[in-house]
C-alpha cells in the first residue's frame, strides 16, 4: 500500500509533546509513530505528509525541515473543531524524481478515495504535477490553483520542474485542465511568452498589486479550486524572515493566511501542497498558523458544491446591451455565482447551465453593462 512508504513522525517531537498542555494540536491529532505505525484513518478529513523532494526544482535547496514546522503547529491550540487530523509522517525522496512522483500520486489517489484532504509541506512545486495525475487516471476535469509570484510555464524546458510543470500538465494527454488561475504573479518574474500564453489559453491570474488591495479577488478562483499549491517564494522578505532568498516585494503574512483560510472554506479543495520552504524560525511558526488556518476554513465549509439552486439562493438576471447575464448570490453564505447556460456557451447536451464563481463585483460590473472579467475568459475557455 503506498501510505507504509510513509516513514514515522521523529521521536524527538513526540517526547518535546509531553511537557506541553493537553489541550493542543499535538495531543488531539492522529500521529504515525514508530512504536504504534499507520493511524487508523477511519473518520480522518485532513492528513499532514511531510516531503522534500527538489532536485527539480527551479532554485535547488536544502529540503525544508518539516519537523520544525510539526513543532510549532503541534504547540498551537486548536479551535472549534469537529474536524479527526493525522499526521502520516514524511515521504522519503526515490531513487529518481519520477519515483517519488509515483509514490505521491498513489497517496494523493489514496487519501482521495478515502475523502481525506492530503496537506502537503515541503518539497518543490512541480510537486502539483503527480497530483494533477490523479485527476487524469479518474478522468476528473481539475482547476488549479497557484499562489506564486511567476506563473511556472516554460518554453524552453522539457524538465518537468517548478518552472515547467505547468507546461507538462498542458500538454499532458488525456488533458483534464479545466482552469488554472495564477495569484499574486509580478510581472518582472514572467518572461513576456508566459504572459502571452496565459492570455491565449484564458486563464486567470491577479497581479500581487491587485491581491493586496483586494484579497477578496482570490476567493471565486479557490472556490472552483481542486488543487492548490503555494509557492512561498510569493511572500514578502518581511514574511518569510529569509535574508539570503528573501524578495522586497511579495504577500504579507496576514494576506497569506487569508489565502489559506479561503483554500480550507472552499467546498471543492482535495488537495493542498506548500512548497519551497526557506528553512528559517519564522518560516516555521508562518506555516503552522497558515495550516491552522486552512483547517479552521475546511471546518466552517459551507457545502454548497455542487450548488443546489431550488432553495437557499437568490437570483438576479441583468440585461446588458447585447445579452442578460443570471446571477445567483447564497443566502447561507453570501457568495455570488454567475450561469452559463447550454443555449449560447456550453455547447453540451449533457448540462443545460453551469455555474462559476464570482462575486458581488461582477455582479455590479454587469449592472454597469460591463462583462465581468472571469465570465469572458470562462467563456473563452469553453470555446
Amino acid at each position: 500500500m503506498s501510505l507504509e512508504l510513509l516513514t514515522p513522525v521523529g521521536n524527538e517531537i513526540l517526547l518535546g509533546l509531553s511537557l506541553l498542555p493537553q489541550q493542543i494540536i499535538g495531543k488531539k491529532i492522529a500521529l504515525h509513530t514508530a512504536s504504534s505505525g499507520l493511524p487508523d484513518l477511519q473518520g480522518v478529513r485532513i492528513a499532514l505528509v511531510g516531503v522534500n523532494e527538489h532536485r527539480n526544482s527551479f532554485f535547488p535547496q536544502a529540503p525544508y525541515d518539516v519537523n520544525q514546522f510539526r513543532k510549532a503547529f503541534y504547540e498551537l491550540f486548536p479551535g472549534n473543531w469537529n474536524i479527526k487530523i493525522a499526521d502520516l509522517g514524511n515521504l522519503p525522496n526515490g531513487e529518481k524524481v519520477e519515483d517519488t512522483y509515483y509514490a505521491l500520486r498513489e497517496i494523493t489517489y489514496h487519501l482521495k478515495q478515502m475523502n481525506i484532504i492530503p496537506i502537503f509541506i515541503g518539497g518543490s512545486h512541480d510537486l502539483v504535477y503527480p497530483q494533477y495525475q490523479v485527476f487524469q487516471q479518474l478522468g476528473q476535469l481539475v482547476n488549479i490553483v497557484s499562489v506564486d509570484r511567476s506563473f511556472d510555464f516554460s518554453q524552453e524546458e522539457e524538465l518537468i520542474s517548478g518552472r515547467s510543470y505547468m507546461s507538462s500538465i498542458i500538454m499532458d494527454k488525456p488533458n483534464v485542465l479545466q482552469n488554472f488561475t495564477n495569484l499574486g504573479y509580478q510581472s518582472f518574474y514572467c518572461a513576456e511568452e508566459e504572459k502571452d500564453l496565459v492570455e491565449k489559453l484564458y486563464f486567470d491570474r491577479v497581479r500581487l498589486g491587485q491581491l493586496l488591495s483586494d484579497i477578496t479577488l482570490a476567493e471565486p478562483p479557490m472556490r472552483e479550486a481542486d488543487i492548490i499549491g503555494f509557492d512561498m517564494k510569493c511572500l514578502s522578505w518581511q514574511a518569510s524572515a529569509d535574508p539570503l532568498n528573501g524578495q522586497p516585494n511579495g504577500i504579507d503574512a496576514r494576506t497569506i493566511c487569508a489565502l489559506a483560510r479561503y483554500a480550507g472554506i472552499s467546498d471543492k479543495v482535495s488537495t493542498i501542497g506548500f512548497y519551497e520552504l526557506p528553512t528559517t524560525p519564522m518560516m516555521d511558526q508562518l506555516l503552522a498558523q497558515m495550516v491552522w488556518y486552512f483547517i479552521e476554513g475546511v471546518h466552517y465549509r459551507f457545502d454548497e458544491y455542487p450548488v443546489y439552486l431550488k432553495e437557499g439562493f437568490t437570483k438576479y438576471s441583468v440585461a446588458l446591451s447585447d445579452q442578460t447575464l443570471v446571477f445567483f448570490k447564497s443566502d447561507k453564505s453570501e457568495r455570488w455565482w454567475m450561469e452559463l447556460t447550454n443555449e449560447s456557451h456550453l455547447h453540451t447536451k449533457s448540462k443545460s447551465s453551469t455555474l462559476l464563481a464570482c462575486t458581488q463585483k461582477d455582479y455590479e460590473s454587469a449592472t454597469r453593462d460591463v462583462l465581468p472579467e472571469r465570465w469572458y475568459n470562462a467563456i473563452k475557455r469553453i470555446h
